[in-house]
């Protein structure tokens, strides 16, 4: 079963006191009384100092500063945000596409960013993005998959998708894009 980048970060977290010696508290506490802040500081810090590797040391870095910052936000809350103001009548049309892409299958994740949702399976075989007030973008990620119809060459879209196609409306989401999308699904396992 393929991990969420989520269960990813928490494995990290739980095999940190056995690998680096310390727990994630700890090394926040120590970093705390350094009175480090920049990123790159932090990671000389517990690189030279603590010989950390450099995958442990940008980890803790990167939860160091966001906790600094606040918690970063939840999947919910960055879906939340990109379907916000002018954008909130494209709502539906994510909606209607979340509920037929997760009847592929258990393994399939969604994974929100900040500005798309990342659809992956063992690698990313789509994202759902809503690129303008009117518009919401599929991306496709698809090696036999050919230009036809909607399904057109991403262009200067989104370099980690070969495909893309345009939803203005509820009734683009098709039957035909759930077929192009479980055939990228397919080729991803």
């Amino acid at each position: 079963m393929v991990k969420t980048p989520e269960e990813q970060w928490q494995s990290m977290i739980d095999n940190m006191p056995e690998k680096t010696g310390k727990s994630l508290k700890q090394w926040y506490a120590l970093l705390k009384s350094a009175g480090l802040e920049k990123h790159g500081e932090i990671m000389q810090l517990l690189k030279v100092e603590h010989a950390l590797t450099h995958g442990f040391a940008n980890s803790i870095a990167i939860m160091y500063r966001n906790q600094m910052d606040g918690a970063p936000p939840s999947a919910d809350d960055l879906v939340a945000t990109q379907y916000s103001g002018g954008k909130a009548v494209l709502r539906p049309i994510y909606d209607a596409l979340l509920q037929g892409i997760q009847e592929f299958g258990d393994d399939v994740v969604v994974s929100p960013k900040k500005a798309y949702v990342s659809l992956r399976r063992n690698k990313q075989f789509g994202i759902i993005q809503p690129s303008t007030q009117t518009r919401v973008d599929v991306g496709i990620n698809s090696k036999s998959l050919t230009t036809q119809g909607a399904l057109e060459e991403s262009g200067s879209f989104n370099s980690m998708v070969n495909h893309r196609v345009r939803l203005s409306n509820l009734a683009d989401v098709s039957d035909q894009l759930f077929e192009w999308l479980k055939v990228a699904f397919d080729e991803a396992a």
